[in-house]
């Protein structure tokens, strides 16, 4: 994209929407964000800046809309806080303010003397109140409400939400005292006897309870659960879920539904036939996701035919009332791509949205299929809890820790039934960097930040809210996007690179984030590898959120940090998702791939010389402290490096189930699509042969890696 340096004007009413005008790479340099870029963005947002007087217009309504609502949409605090609350009303009008509490109960909002002069806007004369909310507020979902002379400035302005967070989050006790070790893995690739060509929840509770028992773990990190396409094509990407809310039922174990015990001989024949014909997919060299929930399909509709008795449908219609609209827009969406395919862009225009009579009528028609996406919903939280209960019965503290993608498929279930939350035009992803140098875009439509504030940020909420539902923890795939994400204009010929960051009320949204985690009993972790804005690290820290280190990442004058340097409020491990396990990382996997893919920037004999140093200084590192010695082979570096994270003060420390049992292939290549199997090859030992749970279960490196973790 080539175009013109932003002007004085147009920089302004960026910077008043929160959108960067320049930035710093991952090299250090210097970048004026252009022109176009900027007028892109904004519009994305809702703001017109295709003009210079289109500038100078949107800058006067930016500077007048808190003068267009009686109250803000949303007030965010901290407990302890008493922040200013600006109350808009016709000059010479009176006001008053309340807090409805969250509990039950009402409180007075006192008014500050405090002179605004009036201000004229679309014509009327508007004069400002200043309210100071009390300090001893409790934690909670609240609501401020206007009592006024006459009416609201704008309909539906006399009310606020207000969301009063906890100062800090405080780990768990077993976590406050000394570290903790984990397994982590994608658990769709951990196949068991009784998988179904996936690994599902079934396996995650037998893993769980053996990494707990025979090693000690005292968690499961995993990869988002979150919903797929419920019809083929599923992505293959647990990060571009359709909704991050719900979760995807091809994790589901068929045989621990209990009503499959209720079916006929001939039900029960079909689905034991459907099973075996899944289980053939274990040995498959790539897994096959439509594949298994074709058959898993037919057997739920088998199930799910047959209804539900007492105590479970009494406990189904509370889980309906408890996850109310959203559940239902969910599963009237997944009904709808049954009967009309995907993506919902090509359904008839009056099935666009999801509050129109149109919609309505095929939710009154299509009852039983929608009442059967959200019995599917109903059995993964069910599911989900025995885990939990099997894990924490098995000796584990936390137990099943989840992960949160950054966002959303464009064309699913979040962009039909949240659209409004949603920006058009754009997409996530990140600008170029050492491991991605043409940048990243991840085709996920980013939240609209003004639009999550008008919300009362309940889309956000909600979302976290399931997430941490049974569960020890959260880790927030680049929890840098809630201080910043990098829009990229749609566009042929766009690239990454013709992006820029978009700012979000980091304090309403971690605030949120530790709300729930606090609520839940939960750790939250934020992924913050990469470029990260300033103090942003110390932000997390004050509100309680752990952090992530990775070994190899972990540098300073050309050399590794000493372990004893890394941060304690952290999340340690060798490797992560986003590098081949440490196996493949040391014979130089990431080159190779790259270098076959055509993603390199550099000769491939400078990047493989500049990758054999690197490791080379790690290797030098863990000799010189005796862990390593001299000319030891890989699986030895590995362990090693293992017990260098094992001498670290982090709370949590993570062991990768592919470098337990010595996989070499990376499962996924950043700003890759079709190009490599991203997201589709199973568990393998080192020479790339699928690999079983009961076979990783019987790993000779998993005690040893699991010991030098704990810093033995």
């Amino acid at each position: 994209m080539t175009s013109s340096a932003p002007s004085a004007a147009l920089v302004e009413l960026a910077h008043a929407h929160g959108v960067a005008t320049d930035f710093h790479d991952w090299l250090g340099a210097h970048t004026v964000i252009s022109d176009t870029t900027l007028r892109t963005i904004l519009g994305a947002l809702g703001v017109d800046a295709e003009s210079e007087e289109a500038v100078a217009a949107s800058l006067a309504d930016a500077a007048n809309r808190p003068w267009r609502r009686t109250l803000p949409a949303t007030v965010v605090c901290r407990e302890g806080w008493t922040p200013w609350v600006l109350a808009h009303v016709p000059h010479g009008e009176g006001v008053r303010l309340t807090v409805e509490l969250e509990g039950g109960g009402t409180r007075e909002v006192a008014q500050v003397e405090r002179w605004v002069e009036p201000r004229v806007v679309d014509g009327r004369e508007v004069g400002e109140a200043t309210f100071e909310l009390p300090g001893d507020l409790p934690t909670g979902w609240h609501r401020i409400v206007a009592h006024l002379d006459g009416a609201p400035l704008a309909d539906g302005t006399d009310t606020a939400t207000l969301i009063v967070t906890p100062q800090r989050l405080e780990l768990p006790e077993v976590v406050r005292h000394g570290g903790v070790t984990g397994l982590m893995t994608q658990i769709y690739q951990v196949r068991s006897a009784q998988s179904w060509g996936v690994g599902d929840l079934g396996d995650l509770g037998e893993l769980a309870s053996w990494a707990a028992t025979d090693l000690g773990a005292e968690f499961v990190l995993v990869n988002p659960l979150h919903a797929a396409e419920p019809i083929a094509p599923m992505e293959e990407s647990p990060y571009l879920p359709t909704t991050r809310r719900f979760v995807n039922p091809v994790y589901l174990r068929i045989s621990d539904i209990p009503e499959v015990l209720r079916l006929d001989e001939a039900d029960r024949a079909r689905v034991d036939a459907l099973g075996e014909a899944a289980r053939a997919l274990n040995t498959s060299d790539l897994i096959d996701r439509d594949a298994a929930w074709t058959a898993k399909r037919e057997a739920l509709g088998i199930v799910h035919a047959l209804g539900l008795e007492g105590r479970r449908a009494r406990d189904f219609e509370r889980f309906r009332e408890r996850e109310g609209e959203g559940l239902t827009t969910f599963a009237t969406w997944c009904a709808l791509a049954e009967r009309h395919g995907l993506p919902w862009t090509d359904w008839p225009v009056e099935l666009h949205d999801p509050t129109s009579p149109a919609v309505a009528a095929f939710t009154a028609a299509q009852q039983d299929l929608v009442q059967f996406h959200m019995w599917l919903q109903w059995l993964l939280d069910r599911q989900l809890g025995e885990v939990q209960r099997e894990a924490l019965d098995a000796g584990m503290s936390l137990g099943v820790v989840h992960d949160l993608a950054v966002g959303v498929h464009p064309h699913g279930a979040d962009s039909w039934g949240l659209a409004d939350a949603l920006a058009t035009g754009v997409t996530v992803g990140a600008p170029p960097d050492q491991f991605n140098q043409l940048g990243q875009n991840w085709s996920q439509p980013p939240w609209h930040p003004e639009r999550l504030a008008e919300l009362g940020y309940a889309p956000f909420r909600d979302m976290v809210r399931t997430v941490l539902r049974d569960s020890g923890g959260i880790r927030v795939d680049h929890v840098i996007g809630l201080f910043r994400l990098w829009w990229i204009p749609q566009g042929e010929g766009l690239t990454p690179a013709d992006g820029t960051y978009v700012a979000y009320d980091h304090e309403a949204l971690i605030g949120i984030l530790c709300l729930e985690a606090e609520r839940a009993g939960a750790v939250v972790i934020g992924e913050d590898l990469g470029v990260v804005p300033a103090n942003a690290r110390d932000y997390l820290k004050e509100r309680g959120v752990l952090g992530t280190s990775i070994m190899w990442f972990e540098n300073a004058d050309g050399a590794p940090i000493p372990p004893e340097d890394y941060r304690e409020l952290c999340l340690s491990s060798v490797t992560t998702h986003d590098l081949p396990p440490t196996a493949g990382f040391l014979a130089l996997e990431h080159v190779a791939i790259r270098e076959r893919l055509g993603l390199l920037t550099r000769p491939v004999e400078e990047e493989r010389a500049t990758e054999e140093r690197s490791i080379a200084t790690v290797r030098d590192a863990l000799v010189a402290r005796g862990w390593l010695e001299p000319g030891a082979g890989p699986s030895s570096m590995v362990e090693a490096m293992h017990r260098w994270i094992g001498h670290t003060p982090s709370v949590l420390r993570a062991v990768s189930l592919s470098d337990v049992v010595g996989d070499r292939r990376a499962i996924n290549q950043p700003g890759t699509e079709d190009e490599y199997p991203n997201w589709r090859l199973p568990l393998a030992g080192p020479d790339g042969q699928p690999l079983s749970l009961e076979d990783a279960m019987q790993s000779t490196l998993a005690e040893p890696l699991f010991r030098a973790t704990d810093g033995d």
